[in-house]
């Protein structure tokens, strides 16, 4: 009872000191005491109660502009919230203290909103959060527990209800179900699931009760990674963002050396009344900040960031929208992006007295430990033939050319005919030609089978195209996209004729990971910004030497998390034009934020000092359009949440103002 009596009050305590609701209440009190001045002051009170309740309105006004001038301090560094105070301050010093009260309400409260606006655009953390239940059922010793999530190991079999979360990543031993995935991936459509087939944390089951045995800790499963994914990309800055940041110190020291040089010149040249200039010099100090200039970049950053969260495509840092923007040609690695990535075997032609059966068992024990998607088409031929298929002695996979195997003291060789041209071997001729026409009839990448010194024949497999991909690349057209690129290891004749029903500008074929490096390298010297499509394992290098790397369909893929600048949780292509389209308007609408907050000061400045501003006139010139505009926000919200909008989570540049300009 003890422990329960001493730690409410203390959560009470924390509850009440948070920011969130000590701000406002503060604003609220500010507003307050103005009122209250202003009463006192009609009325005829004291002066020494009417001067506690001015002084009472600026603590309350100023206390967070003060805390955070403060704590820049100690890093050596200028808040632009230094200006408002100074201004208001020197209100107070000519005795007009409820014009600077005003300016520290005005202040504040636009404060308090865009902290409610900023707040909104990074929910999509929060959101993810909520998708991960605290406790899950584990079956254990015979009996069924209910743990912390933190408390489940690798290994545990977790039990799933219909209606229940997901809680950890892991794969299914009993049971079946459909899920929802679109928290993670942003696709609708819930996904059919079985015994063998992985499940991610996050996603909602359905239908079924199933058992799960938990692959990865609750610190790696996907979710987690995205969290954490999503979280370092709201703290990652543009370049435009890091360039304004600096700006703004130089820009507020700029601004408070001018006022102090034109309160003191002014005077001594012109004869102009000190007490006028000083207060012309405040209301500089109030129109001249920067902060509406300065918060207008990240506003609109956070707010793609977490609108493509929502979609399931995670940019790592505003940089990556930023250079996403400029990208004029993108080079999409062929198969599992223009195609599904799950080949099938097409074609056996057996050769010297071997019979198709004995050479798909010899094919699929050669490419048995190999986890390519070619080795997997083979594999699977062979469970359906009913071909029992043992390890070789020894496996080398070669990368981009096939796999060379060795069992019973004799070497099998399985790939592309530079795989024998670099083990010094001469394909012949007639099986050469043979090849060429089965690629050339579209029969798909075909594999030359030798086992020691005989040829056994070929073995065709072939990637189906995803249906949707000439559209795609047509909407990518329309966007902006100046030239599409095609790069594969496959073969050309293979290669060409599928870039042609897609309408690809230019193929690459045979393609080794440090060709496809070499050729992202050229395609950014010729045209500069080019964006890669990739699988975020074979085509590391290149995905790293593009302007920006984009991994395709990455649900619980560790290496595209990792690898990739963009990463699309679904198996979608329209996702790289939601993506395309975000970053372009979120480009826009930054330059359109910085010339509206500009032209505000210029306006504002310019009018200071020639036919002269009020106090209060230029709080509500520079602060009172921002309350307006953020007031604006929920509105644009509720718009874009019932529209149907192309591209989610930017409508129009008065939304993006709104939390541009505190």
């Amino acid at each position: 009872m003890t422990t329960i009596s001493n730690t409410a009050p203390r959560q009470r305590l924390t509850l009440l000191l948070n920011d969130e609701i000590l701000e406002p209440a503060f604003v609220a009190l500010t507003l307050i005491g103005i009122v209250t001045g202003l009463i006192l002051e009609g009325s005829g009170a004291p002066e020494s109660i009417i001067l506690a309740v001015h002084l009472a309105t600026y603590f309350f006004g100023g206390f967070y502009a003060v805390r955070a001038i403060i704590e820049a301090l100690r890093h050596w560094s200028i808040e632009v919230d230094l200006l408002m105070v100074l201004a208001a301050l020197g209100a107070g010093y000519l005795g007009d203290f409820t014009e600077g009260a005003i300016l520290l309400f005005l202040f504040s409260l636009s404060n308090v909103l865009q902290a409610y606006a900023m707040r909104r655009t990074e929910q999509a953390i929060t959101a993810l959060m909520q998708l991960r239940p605290d406790t899950v059922t584990v079956h254990r010793d015979g009996r069924e527990l209910d743990l912390p999530v933190e408390a489940v190991q690798v290994g545990d079999v977790i039990v799933l209800r219909p209606g229940d979360r997901v809680p950890l990543d892991g794969v299914i031993e009993r049971g079946s179900g459909t899920f929802d995935e679109s928290a993670l991936t942003g696709e609708s459509m819930p996904v059919q699931k079985g015994p063998g087939m992985a499940v991610l944390a996050g996603t909602l089951n359905q239908t079924g009760a199933l058992e799960v045995r938990v692959t990865k800790p609750a610190s790696e499963s996907t979710l987690a990674r995205i969290i954490t994914m999503v979280s370092e990309a709201q703290a990652r800055k543009a370049r435009s963002q890091s360039f304004l940041e600096y700006f703004e110190q130089r820009y507020a020291i700029g601004v408070i050396v001018a006022v102090i040089l034109f309160i003191l010149a002014v005077p001594a040249l012109t004869g102009a009344d000190f007490a006028d200039t000083f207060y012309r010099g405040m209301v500089l100090l109030t129109v001249a900040s920067p902060c509406a200039l300065v918060i207008s970049v990240p506003a609109s950053l956070l707010s793609a960031i977490a609108a493509g969260a929502r979609r399931g495509v995670l940019f790592k840092g505003g940089v990556h929208i930023e250079e996403l923007s400029k990208v004029r040609v993108i080079a999409f690695d062929k198969t599992g992006t223009l195609t599904f990535g799950k080949p099938t075997m097409t074609d056996l032609v057996p050769m010297n007295g071997v019979d198709e059966a004995d050479l798909l068992a010899i094919v699929a024990r050669a490419e048995q430990p190999s986890e390519h998607p070619i080795a997997r088409a083979i594999l699977q031929a062979a469970e359906e033939r009913g071909i029992t298929v043992a390890p070789p002695e020894q496996f080398t996979a070669v990368t981009g050319m096939g796999v060379r195997a060795m069992w019973e003291g004799v070497e099998t060789l399985v790939g592309s005919p530079r795989l024998f041209a670099e083990a010094g071997v001469v394909v012949p001729p007639e099986l050469s030609a043979r090849a060429d026409e089965l690629m050339a009839q579209g029969r798909g990448s075909v594999l030359f089978v030798r086992r020691g010194e005989q040829w056994l024949g070929l073995v065709a497999v072939m990637d189906r195209e995803r249906p949707d991909a000439a559209q795609r690349i047509a909407e990518l057209r329309a966007a902006g996209i100046e030239r599409i690129v095609m790069l594969t290891g496959d073969n050309p004749q293979v290669a060409e004729a599928m870039a042609r029903r897609l309408g690809v500008d230019e193929v690459h074929a045979g393609l080794l990971p440090a060709d496809k490096l070499r050729i992202v390298e050229q395609l950014r010297q010729r045209y500069g910004g080019v964006a890669m499509v990739g699988d975020g394992v074979n085509d590391a290098p290149a995905l790293a030497a593009a302007t920006v790397g984009i991994a395709m369909g990455a649900a619980g893929t560790d290496a595209a998390l990792e690898t990739a600048d963009l990463v699309l949780m679904r198996d979608d292509l329209s996702a790289i034009t939601y993506a395309l389209r975000l970053s372009r308007r979120t480009q826009r609408v930054v330059w359109q934020n910085i010339t509206f907050a500009l032209a505000v000061v210029v306006v504002l400045v310019t009018t200071t000092l020639t036919v002269g501003v009020p106090l209060p006139l230029g709080v509500v010139g520079h602060e009172g359009s921002t309350i307006i505009v953020v007031l604006l926000y929920r509105y644009w919200r509720r718009a874009r949440s019932s529209g149907s909008a192309t591209v989610t989570g930017l409508n129009s540049p008065s939304q993006m103002v709104c939390t541009a300009s505190a």
